[in-house]
C-alpha cells in the first residue's frame, strides 16, 4: 500500500492517472528576517526538501521583489501590510493554488502569512505552519541572523527612540510587529500591523471568519531560543501587560478569553497544535522536519 501511494504522483505526472496530480496540496513559503526566498541553506534547502519527500508538489518560495538582495532588504525595509497585499494578489492569480495550499511561515513570515489567512481568503489556506513566528510580538532582539548584526544594532537603536512614530511604523518591518508591554495603549494606537491582525483596535468579523477556516494552525516554538523576546510569542503568549519579565500562555490572554479572533474555539476543536523543538532559532533537524511538520502537508 504504501508502494503504491507513493508511486500516485508520478502517475498522475506521467498522465496515467489524470487528475490525481491535483491530490498533492501545494505549499507556500515565506522566510523570515534577513533571508530570501532561494537561499540555497535556509528557505532553498527546505524547498528541495519537502519537494524530495513529497513527489509531485508545487512549491512557492515566496520572493519580496524583483531579485535575492531586494527581497532580503524588503524583510526589513518595507512596510509589512504593502507585503501581504502583494502576496495576497500574487497567490490570486497562481493557477497551481486554485484549489487551496498548505502555508509555512519561518520566523516573521509566520505571522505574515496568518495576516493572509486573514486578510485573503481565495484561494483558500488549509494548514497555516508557522516556525518561530512571533504572533503577539517582540519586545526585544537579543540576537540577529547572520551577517544581520550591524542593521539589528541600527533597528535596535531605532526601535528605542520611537517604535511607534508613524515614520517609522511605515518603514521598519520590525516596528510594525513590536509590542510594548509597557506601552499597551501606544501598541494598540499606533502599531499598524499585528495591532490590526490582532484585533487590538476592535473585531473584525472577517478576520477571525477567516482564521478559523483553517484545518491546523501548527505553532512551532524553540526551547533554547536566544533570538526572540519573548519566545513564548511563537505559541501566541507574550508578556503579562504592565512589565516584562512575567509570561503568560495564549490561554490566559484577553485575546483568546474574549476569544477575538476565534482561537478559543479553534483550539477546542482540535485546530491548533502547539510544537517544541530543542534548539536556538530556526535550529531543527531533517529528521524532526520529517517527523513533526511533513505530516501537516499530506
Amino acid at each position: 500500500m504504501a508502494a503504491l501511494m507513493a508511486a500516485v504522483p508520478v502517475l498522475a505526472l506521467l498522465g496515467l492517472c489524470p487528475g490525481l496530480a491535483a491530490a498533492v496540496t501545494p505549499l507556500v513559503i515565506w522566510h523570515g528576517m534577513g533571508d530570501s526566498c532561494c537561499n540555497p541553506v535556509s528557505m532553498g534547502y527546505i524547498q528541495k526538501l519537502v519537494e524530495k519527500k513529497i513527489p509531485g508538489i508545487y512549491v512557492l518560495s515566496l520572493k519580496i521583489g524583483s531579485n535575492l538582495i531586494q527581497d532580503m532588504e524588503n524583510s526589513f525595509f518595507m512596510n509589512v501590510n504593502e507585503q501581504v497585499s502583494q502576496v495576497c494578489s500574487q497567490l490570486s492569480t497562481d493557477p497551481h493554488l486554485r484549489g487551496g495550499y498548505n502555508a509555512m511561515g519561518f520566523s516573521q513570515g509566520g505571522q505574515f502569512l496568518r495576516a493572509v489567512a486573514q486578510r485573503c481568503p481565495s484561494p483558500p489556506m488549509l494548514n497555516l505552519i508557522s516556525i518561530g513566528g512571533q504572533h503577539q510580538g517582540v519586545y526585544g532582539f537579543p540576537r540577529c541572523p547572520g551577517e544581520s548584526s550591524h542593521v539589528c544594532d541600527w533597528i535596535r537603536k531605532t526601535l528605542d527612540l520611537g517604535a511607534y512614530s508613524k515614520a517609522v511604523q511605515e518603514h521598519l518591518v520590525q516596528a510594525e510587529y513590536w509590542h510594548d508591554p509597557l506601552k499597551e495603549e501606544d501598541y494598540r494606537k499606533s502599531s499598524i500591523f499585528l495591532a490590526d491582525i490582532n484585533q487590538e483596535r476592535g473585531i473584525n468579523e472577517t478576520y477571525k471568519k477567516n482564521l478559523m477556516a483553517l484545518k491546523k494552525f501548527v505553532m512551532v516554538k524553540f526551547l533554547n531560543d536566544t533570538m526572540v523576546d519573548p519566545p513564548i510569542s511563537e505559541w501566541f503568549g507574550f508578556y503579562k501587560s504592565g512589565q516584562a519579565k512575567e509570561t503568560i500562555p495564549l490561554q490566559e490572554t484577553s485575546l483568546y478569553k474574549e476569544d477575538r479572533l476565534g482561537l478559543q474555539e479553534m483550539d477546542k476543536a482540535g485546530k491548533l497544535v502547539f510544537l517544541g523543538v530543542e534548539g536556538d532559532h530556526l535550529h531543527f533537524s531533517e529528521e524532526w522536519f520529517d517527523s513533526s511538520i511533513l505530516p501537516f502537508l499530506q
